[in-house]
C-alpha cells in the first residue's frame, strides 16, 4: 500500500494540502429528480439547512448541483439551472462565509455565476466536453477545476455498449480534458482529475477502477472520487455479483437509494467504498451522507499514515 502524493492548492485565497488527510465533499443537489435524494433539497431554505448541516457533520466543501447526470436524465437550461442555484449558494456564502463551494455544472454561464455568487471550485462531469468555456471561467476567476471523465452523455450512458478496456478509456479521457484546460490557459496547480465512477462504465469496470485508482497518480494531479449511493455499490451490498447479467438469477433484493443513516445496508456499503477509494489513493471523496462515511474516512486515513 503506497501513500498518496501531496498537494497544495489555493482556494479563495487560502493554502490547502491535499493527501495528508481526505477531504470530504459533502452532495447538495438542488434538483426535482436526483437518484439519490428525490427531491428532497429542492426548496432553498432546505437546501442550505442540508450544506450547513453537512459542514457541521465534517463536510470541507460542499458541492452544490442544479441538473442531475444520473443515468437517463435530459439536461436543462442555464436559465433553470441558475434558478436553482444561485439562491443556495448566495445563503451558504451568507451564513457560512468560509466554506468551500463548488458548482457541479458543465456549462459556461452557470459557472461564470455561480463562481460570482460565492463558488471557489467549478466541477464539470463533462470534463469540458460540453462546454470548453468552463476552462476559460477556472481561468479568470483562479477557481479550481474537477474534470470527471465521462462516456457519452447522461441520457444515453448506460445503454451503449461499454468500452472493451475501461482504463483506457478512462487515461485517455482525462489525458484529453488536461490537454485542453491546459490549452485554455488552466494552470496545471488549479486541476482535479475524477474517474466518474458509474458514468458510462459496466458494474464490473467500475471496481476495476476501484482495484486500480493508484494508476489515475501518472496525472500527478489531487483525485476526486464519488461512489456514493452509486447501483454498483447498492447491487454488491444486496449480495449480487459483478456483473449484471446475474440479477436474475439471485433475485437479490436492493434497497431504496433514498434510505437514510441509522447504519442501514446502503450506508455500511458507502462506508467500505468509500474507505476503499481512501486506500486506492483517494484525495478527495464525494458523499451525500457525510456522518455515515466519516468514521470510515478516518479509520482509512489513519492506515495510511501508518504506512509512511
Amino acid at each position: 500500500m503506497k501513500s498518496r502524493p501531496v498537494f497544495e492548492l489555493q482556494i479563495g485565497g487560502r493554502r490547502v494540502r491535499l493527501g495528508e488527510r481526505t477531504l470530504v465533499m459533502g452532495v447538495l443537489n438542488v434538483t426535482p429528480d436526483s437518484f439519490s435524494d428525490g427531491g428532497r433539497y429542492f426548496a432553498v431554505d432546505r437546501a442550505v439547512a442540508h450544506g450547513l448541516e453537512m459542514a457541521r457533520q465534517g463536510a470541507d466543501w460542499t458541492d452544490v448541483g442544479g441538473e442531475s447526470a444520473r443515468p437517463g436524465a435530459l439536461p436543462v437550461s442555464a436559465d433553470e439551472e441558475l434558478r436553482r442555484v444561485l439562491p443556495v449558494i448566495r445563503g451558504l456564502r451568507h451564513k457560512a462565509p468560509s466554506l468551500v463551494i463548488s458548482i457541479d455544472t458543465t456549462k459556461a454561464e452557470v459557472a461564470e455565476e455561480a463562481v460570482r455568487a460565492g463558488a471557489s471550485v467549478i466541477n464539470d462531469v463533462s470534463g469540458l466536453r460540453f462546454d470548453a468555456r468552463v476552462a476559460e471561467v477556472a481561468r479568470q476567476h483562479s477557481t479550481l477545476l474537477i474534470l470527471m471523465h465521462l462516456r457519452g452523455r447522461p441520457a444515453t450512458m448506460q445503454r451503449k455498449p461499454f468500452a472493451p478496456s475501461v482504463w483506457r478509456s478512462v487515461c485517455s479521457g482525462l489525458a484529453w480534458s488536461v490537454r485542453r484546460a491546459l490549452k485554455l490557459g488552466v494552470r496545471r496547480s488549479q486541476l482535479i482529475v475524477d474517474p466518474g465512477m458509474g458514468f458510462g462504465k459496466s458494474r464490473r469496470q467500475n471496481y476495476e477502477i476501484i482495484s486500480g485508482l493508484q494508476r489515475l497518480h501518472s496525472f500527478r494531479l489531487p483525485v476526486l472520487v464519488g461512489t456514493s449511493r452509486k447501483s454498483f455499490v447498492q447491487a454488491v451490498v444486496a449480495g449480487e455479483g459483478l456483473d449484471v447479467t446475474r440479477r436474475k438469477k439471485s433475485g437479490a433484493k436492493l434497497w431504496p437509494l433514498t434510505e437514510k443513516g441509522g447504519g442501514g445496508p446502503l450506508d455500511i456499503g458507502d462506508a467500505a467504498m468509500v474507505a476503499a477509494t481512501v486506500l486506492g489513493g483517494a484525495h478527495i471523496v464525494r458523499v451525500h451522507d457525510v456522518a455515515a462515511v466519516l468514521p470510515a474516512i478516518r479509520i482509512a486515513d489513519a492506515i495510511l499514515t501508518a504506512t509512511k
